[in-house]
């Protein structure tokens, strides 16, 4: 399976598919793009605007993942569904954090 994740030294990079405006906030598993890129699936209740989908995905991820909200940043996409999240901390320790999420 792929993963919608990269280890680096210091944190993990997250790739996500947002859907704002939905009827609750869930992440919703795994999804393989055109390009054959794995993006981890979510969906916050918040609207697409003044970056309040933004801050509800930071605020998900950073509960399912028992990590602070400001070790969670946005480092692409800020305005598009497809985004690149940085989540600062130990990499193999939020990778397996990250894939318990996928196995739910």
């Amino acid at each position: 399976m792929k993963l919608p994740y990269s280890i680096h030294s210091d944190h993990l990079r997250l790739s996500v598919r947002l859907t704002p405006n939905a009827g609750r906030d869930q992440v919703d598993g795994v999804e393989i793009n055109a390009n054959d890129e794995a993006h981890l699936k979510a969906k916050v209740t918040a609207v697409p605007e003044k970056g309040k989908a933004n801050k509800a995905l930071i605020a998900l991820l950073a509960k399912a993942v028992g990590v602070p909200k400001s070790s969670i940043s946005v480092i692409s996409g800020d305005t598009a569904r497809q985004k690149v999240l940085r989540i600062d901390g130990d990499p193999k320790d939020l990778a397996e954090k990250v894939e318990a999420l996928l196995t739910r």
